[in-house]
């Protein structure tokens, strides 16, 4: 169901659908969990979506949907380039403070969930490439294979995104995400 065809009260019930699944994960919720949890019956639930499996990918797109506009929105504040990546890889590191590390974990445990957080890392990835690209294109970035560092901020953010490099490292997603915008600015920077 599209977004703008929700009502009020559906739109309320996405929001706090996402508030307990990045809080808690999901994995271990029951469709009757939810309905309780969310004071309301598995049929209003079946309203967003036929199954809790739909649900949860709702959800998630839901999410990375509003995370999306928020980092995009900062991003349009913000002229410099260097500190357009900067604010670009900062403010995806602030969306993904809040999500617990078992709703990261069920999200790579759920292939259809993991999709989606996998097609918004692809994004993300492409929209640093552009960055630096609109960056090297106005002389702010020292000429750089645009494409190879694309790369290289997509690899990280794929392993990012999969755990391992927290894993190895001991940082969150978002403080690595953090750590990634300051090396790919120095990277570039003249």
């Amino acid at each position: 169901m599209s977004a703008t065809r929700r009502t009020v009260r559906q739109a309320d019930l996405l929001e706090r659908l996402v508030a307990l699944f990045t809080a808690e994960g999901f994995s271990d919720l029951t469709l009757d969990d939810l309905a309780e949890r969310l004071r309301c019956s598995k049929t209003t639930l079946y309203q967003l979506a036929p199954s809790k499996q739909g649900l949860v990918v709702e959800a998630a797109k839901h999410y990375f949907r509003g995370a999306t506009e928020a980092v995009e929105k900062r991003v349009a504040q913000t002229v410099d380039p260097s500190d357009r990546v900067r604010v670009y890889l900062t403010a995806v590191a602030e969306q993904l403070r809040p999500l617990s590390r078992r709703y990261l974990d069920d999200l790579a445990d759920f292939p259809p969930a993991r999709e989606v957080y996998e097609a918004n890392t692809r994004m993300a990835s492409e929209r640093v490439r552009q960055l630096i690209a609109e960056g090297v294109s106005g002389g702010a970035f020292r000429d750089v294979h645009t494409a190879f560092v694309g790369e290289v901020a997509a690899a990280t953010m794929r392993r990012i995104q999969q755990g391992e490099l927290g894993a190895r490292t001991g940082l969150t997603d978002a403080e690595a995400y953090e750590q990634l915008a300051s090396l790919i600015v120095h990277a570039v920077s003249s």
